[in-house]
């Protein structure tokens, strides 16, 4: 079972959120935790507070506890770009971009719960021929040779 959680429009770059979430991304849900707890990055508060999210998330809505759920994915997309300017020197401006980002976690419980369907095997003496009534073969038509419609030029001509 899939659990997810977003943030959307943080007030950060995706580039410097995705820096952190590089680091998080292939490592068990709780280590992931105490090396966000450690790191010295604005973009960790952020990430952290949405992978908590997540799990309360599982827990409120399925019921599954914290040792059940495994970190799937982490993305980071880039939001919407507020520009905004800087006055410089000669009556001159700069443009400023003020990036967001959105970040999505996925969390997924560690055993499967969904057994996986099997097919019945399909014996030869299963799949024997019916007694029923004889299909006869299509007739065709025999192809008849088409008429010519282009005339040659000496017809044309008269």
């Amino acid at each position: 079972m899939l659990i997810t959680a977003e943030q959307k429009n943080t007030r950060q770059s995706p580039r410097k959120v995705r820096l952190v979430v590089n680091v998080v991304r292939k490592v068990p849900l709780e280590q992931a935790l105490k090396q966000l707890a450690v790191m010295e990055k604005r973009a960790s508060l952020v990430v952290t507070k949405v992978i908590r999210q997540a799990i309360a998330n599982a827990w409120h809505n399925h019921h599954i506890a914290f040792g059940d759920l495994t970190l799937k994915n982490i993305t980071v997309n880039a939001g919407p770009v507020y520009k905004r300017w800087q006055a410089v020197s000669r009556g001159r401006a700069h443009s400023i971009y003020k990036r967001t980002s959105h970040i999505k976690v996925v969390l997924e419980t560690k055993a499967a719960d969904t057994p996986v369907a099997v097919k019945p095997a399909v014996s030869d003496t299963a799949v024997s021929k019916q007694p029923g009534p004889a299909i006869a073969p299509k007739k065709t038509a025999k192809n008849k040779p088409k008429q010519s419609t282009v005339t040659s030029q000496t017809q044309r001509a008269k």
